[in-house]
């Protein structure tokens, strides 16, 4: 139970047809259910973007949705960064 609780850090690049599909609308309600902080946004390469920071389980639980994210998406690439937590990130927002 104590490894479940460990705090972790992920960065997250989703490829596809992942923007106009409300893949960061969905992520941020995904990521508020799971008490998850950070952020998403839309890069310019129409790659989304994503900081997930928390709970060891619930970023794992938020980064295997977004192998499929909604019902519109086309997931074809999710690459993830496992980095050190900040303990800075705020409740899960959109950016731009």
């Amino acid at each position: 139970m104590a490894v479940n609780a460990e705090r972790v850090r992920a960065h997250v690049f989703i490829s596809g047809k992942v923007q106009g599909v409300n893949f960061r609308t969905n992520l941020r309600d995904q990521a508020r259910r799971g008490e998850v902080e950070g952020w998403v946004r839309n890069l310019p390469d129409r790659r989304v973007e994503a900081i997930f920071e928390g709970n060891r389980g619930a970023v794992q639980r938020l980064v295997s949705w977004c192998y499929s994210g909604p019902t519109a998406a086309d997931v074809q690439h999710v690459d993830v960064e496992w980095e050190a937590p900040t303990n800075r990130e705020g409740p899960f927002a959109i950016v731009w």
